[in-house]
């Protein structure tokens, strides 16, 4: 399955008054990943949106192994699980810069036609660049 990783750097604001990054802040993280793992294929929301199409988030979870800190570079890596049908399984890895895995996750969209506001199957366009 196509895997993509970016990093970012924590930023101050991120962080909680320990210097923590706020476990909020993992879903944003986990969020830059799939975006990017999309446009590394050609996709992106935006054309996804001008072809009717919404991929709303149907759930999400997160397991917290390791704190990331103020000005680490994290690296994110996301995969999906299986070929997507109406809905679409994300995994996802989060490394410190150390290399330690620091937190996982699993996200599942659905694809919704957004005039009909029901949920369809990953359109082809997607599926060929799979």
């Amino acid at each position: 399955m196509h895997k993509n990783t970016i990093k970012t750097r924590v930023r101050y604001a991120e962080t909680d008054q320990m210097g923590f990054v706020y476990h909020g802040n993992y879903a944003q993280y986990i969020e830059m990943g799939r975006l990017e793992w999309l446009r590394d294929l050609g996709i992106s929301y935006k054309e996804m949106e001008e072809n009717n199409i919404m991929l709303p988030v149907y759930s999400i979870a997160i397991r917290y192994i390791k704190s990331a800190f103020y000005d680490e570079i994290l690296s994110i890596t996301t995969t999906i699980k299986k070929i997507p049908s109406v809905r679409i399984e994300f995994t996802y890895e989060i490394h410190n810069q150390k290399g330690e895995l620091i937190t996982t996750a699993e996200t599942t969209l659905v694809f919704i036609d957004m005039l009909t506001k029901k949920p369809i199957k990953c359109p082809n366009y997607i599926l060929e660049k799979l």
